[in-house]
């Protein structure tokens, strides 16, 4: 892949490279590589590293870990739009005896299915695989620390029993689905299950003195679907695009849109943090952006791919140390400079091909009781119904085709908004999900519920 730098101001480009350079020599990391991608495209591509003449380009493997999850992730998603199975389907329907059956696919691709953070027995990143061969073995014999469903508890063991939920729907192995179904579509050539040079080694970094360790390389076996994949700069940034646009070949727009939608109730921390968790990608508030994405590490790595949706900015970061900088606050950083600094440019305005007129009738203001709240509708089909002043409930809708709308979120989403008519045929008020807006606040001869007192306003006197 090819960077396209000119796209970028020369001074956002010194501040990205800036920001790196500190990141690397703050962290103590070997080599750190980062990437930034704008409108689907990577505009930018730097390095710092601690061998001279030999930076690392877009195309030299780290490994990512978690970020891995994100994969599966998809593939689960794929699996669930060709209806081969729900996402509320308990485990047990489609992967039985595990002893962890009874949480839903959709708990655990959320990590809210109750299971352990990791697998039992010595520390599965830096043991191989081959010690763990079942599912059996990955689980232990209580995989279940929580209630299904109650507490968003990260799981490494839920992400390998996505994987075998994967590999009996298939018929294939993960790593073949994987590869078949999303790599090989998106281009990602550089991605996969064990490293290809050129490949950057894992090191650990001592903690008091400038030397450092090479950590192993091993096969993570039944765990791979929860962080076995190698990937560069160049890939991750067409996967972040990817996770953005979507591609009809691997998963649609909307898929994703569901897939960045929080899932998982929040823990008091995540609360005052910003932090939630959706289907396999994380959701965090930083510099007032919200950023989904994943990070990921293992020993020897560390990786992070974050983007922001309202700004169509994403930025990757990986490094080679076990502990070390940030990445995800690297990556977060690289998304604010580049926003603040080249703002989106928000596409034309453009009216409407068509209107039925039946639908400009609702245009307007209308009230909830004294709230006064403003319908209007969009060149992209929608309505948009929110409140003419202060904070308040408020939503986009799509049209059914029948003349009723569906909420499409916040309070009102999934809720009916239909407009009652007269007997003439003229608007009476919008009934939405039993609350009645009328043009007028309590209008008279509206369908109020309780009634409108028949002396109408008045003042004190």
């Amino acid at each position: 892949m090819t960077s396209s730098e000119e796209e970028l101001l020369p001074a956002t480009r010194r501040a990205l490279l800036h920001r790196i350079a500190v990141a690397q020599a703050q962290g103590r990391a070997p080599s750190l590589v980062a990437a930034v991608v704008r409108e689907g495209r990577a505009v930018w591509h730097g390095a710092r590293t601690s061998v001279d003449g030999h930076a690392p380009d877009e195309r030299v493997q780290y490994r990512i870990g978690s970020i891995t999850k994100t994969f599966t992730a998809v593939l689960v998603m794929r699996l669930r739009d060709e209806g081969l199975l729900g996402l509320e389907d308990p485990l047990e329907k489609h992967v039985p005896g595990t002893g962890a059956g009874e949480a839903t696919i959709a708990e655990l691709l959320a990590h809210t299915g109750g299971l352990a953070a990791e697998s039992p027995g010595p520390w599965w990143e830096r043991t191989p695989g081959s010690l763990r061969p079942e599912l059996s073995d990955v689980l232990g014999e209580q995989p279940l620390l929580h209630p299904a469903g109650r507490r968003h508890h990260y799981s490494n063991p839920g992400y390998t029993l996505l994987g075998a939920l994967v590999e009996e729907l298939r018929g294939a192995s993960w790593e073949e689905a994987l590869r078949r179904e999303v790599l090989e579509p998106l281009g990602l050539d550089r991605t996969g299950v064990r490293p290809q040079a050129p490949h950057a080694g894992g090191w650990a970094v001592h903690p008091w003195a400038d030397v450092l360790l090479p950590e192993p390389v091993e096969d993570l076996g039944r765990m791979a679907p929860a962080g076995q994949l190698w990937s560069t700069t160049g890939d991750l940034a067409r996967f972040a695009a990817f996770l953005v646009k979507g591609d009809e070949r691997v998963l649609s727009a909307e898929s994703l849109r569901e897939m960045r939608t929080p899932s998982a109730p929040a823990e008091a921390t995540d609360v005052l943090s910003g932090d939630s968790y959706g289907l396999g990608l994380q959701i965090q508030r930083r510099h007032s952006r919200l950023l989904v994405g994943h990070s990921g590490s293992l020993p020897g790595f560390l990786a992070s791919v974050s983007i922001s949706i309202e700004d169509d900015v994403a930025a990757v970061v990986l490094a080679n140390c076990t502990s070390g900088p940030m990445t995800s606050g690297v990556a977060a950083d690289l998304i604010r400079i580049v926003a603040e600094a080249e703002p989106r440019i928000p596409a034309p305005w453009t009216p409407m091909r068509e209107v039925e007129p039946s639908a400009l009738e609702l245009a307007g203001q209308w009230y909830w009781g004294t709230h006064a709240f403003a319908l209007r509708l969009t060149a992209d089909g929608l309505a948009s119904l929110e409140p003419l002043s202060g904070n308040g409930r408020r939503s986009r809708f799509r049209p059914n085709g029948d003349g009723t709308w569906t909420g499409l979120e916040g309070y009102y989403a999934g809720e009916p908004l239909k407009a009652v008519r007269r007997p003439d045929g003229s608007v009476s008020h919008l009934d939405l999900g039993s609350f009645v807006f009328t043009r007028q606040p309590y209008e008279e001869g509206a369908s109020v519920p309780g009634g409108v007192d028949p002396e109408g306003w008045r003042g004190i006197g």
